[in-house]
């Protein structure tokens, strides 16, 4: 019998369908994930509450697999993990769908003004002209990082005419690589970060790339934060050396209510609330633990297994 430490939220997806090895223990408060943590050989420590998963990780010593649902392990002690022989797995790809189709609206919030159309209805004022002209079909967008995510807004864009260029750190045929793209930023309407955040990636967008950006051009991040040099986007947007900035990220996160990215007309927030808009996340994730859980049963390799030196 194998230790199974798992969400009680997640059971109902779960049960009758977990393999007579699994011994299975549920957790339902953060409590009870910290006391069960020591004795997981499995475990799914997903927690709403912050730095639980974090916490049951460390204790959880007889760990041999840790699964999260979530695309970003960063938060998570991956040294620990890799020092202990464990395997983790995550969750990169659950919500490509829903946060794929965030960024193209937001491409479309910023290209048709659409703030100012739903401020005019608040007001009951009746715009005689559109506030924003711009059209997707023939720009041209640079997505970051080509997984899951971005992966799904090329398949998106294709249909509305945008020309996508994709930036990978394995550069196929087609893709431009990790020493490339910056030379070519002044070239796109759109640029869109879907990268891991990693030590390599923070930072990464500065003062010198978005100086690079066309003027007329907009930056989404669906990311992290970190990825941004914040206080140079707030320079660029004030500026207007940039068109626009769609922030689904931010850091810090929550954002304080003072900070200059909340007064920016051409900054849109949408507080990390990407990958909330949907309701298959959990079912999504069920499925993919039940096929790794048959997977280890047999003793075969994983899926969406997360390089512990990497990151992701």
């Amino acid at each position: 019998m194998t230790v199974t430490v798992l969400n009680a939220m997640i059971r109902p997806l779960l049960d009758g369908r977990l393999p007579d090895w699994a011994e299975v223990r549920w957790f339902g408060s953060t409590e009870e994930l910290l006391a069960l943590a020591p004795s997981a050989e499995i475990g799914w420590f997903d927690s709403f509450e912050s730095g639980a998963a974090d916490e049951a990780a460390m204790r959880a010593g007889k760990l041999r697999w840790l699964n999260t649902l979530a695309a970003g392990v960063e938060h998570l002690p991956l040294a620990q993990l890799r020092e202990r022989g464990a395997v983790l797995t995550n969750g990169a790809g659950l919500n490509a769908i829903p946060i794929a189709e965030y960024a193209v609206m937001g491409m479309l919030t910023v290209a048709k003004g659409w703030r100012t159309v739903v401020r005019a209805q608040e007001r009951h004022e009746w715009l005689a002209d559109a506030p924003g002209k711009q059209e997707l079909f023939g720009s041209k967008a640079l997505v970051l990082g080509a997984g899951g995510i971005g992966g799904r807004v090329v398949e998106l864009l294709g249909p509305w005419g945008v020309e996508v260029v994709t930036v990978r750190r394995s550069p196929g045929p087609g893709d431009l690589g990790p020493q490339d793209w910056r030379a070519r930023l002044g070239e796109f309407d759109w640029v869109l970060i879907a990268l891991p955040s990693t030590a390599d990636t923070a930072g990464m967008i500065g003062a010198a790339e978005l100086a690079a950006m066309k003027p007329s051009a907009t930056l989404l991040n669906f990311a992290r934060g970190a990825v941004i040099d914040q206080p140079a986007l707030v320079e660029a947007l004030s500026a207007r050396r940039i068109h626009a900035a769609f922030l689904d990220v931010t850091d810090p996160e929550p954002l304080p209510g003072d900070h200059p990215l909340w007064r920016l007309d051409n900054c849109h927030i949408s507080m990390h609330l990407s990958g909330r808009s949907q309701t298959a996340l959990f079912a999504r994730a069920a499925e993919r633990f039940l096929g790794n859980l048959d997977r280890w049963g047999r003793g075969e390799p994983l899926d969406h297994v997360v390089d512990l030196s990497l990151g992701y």
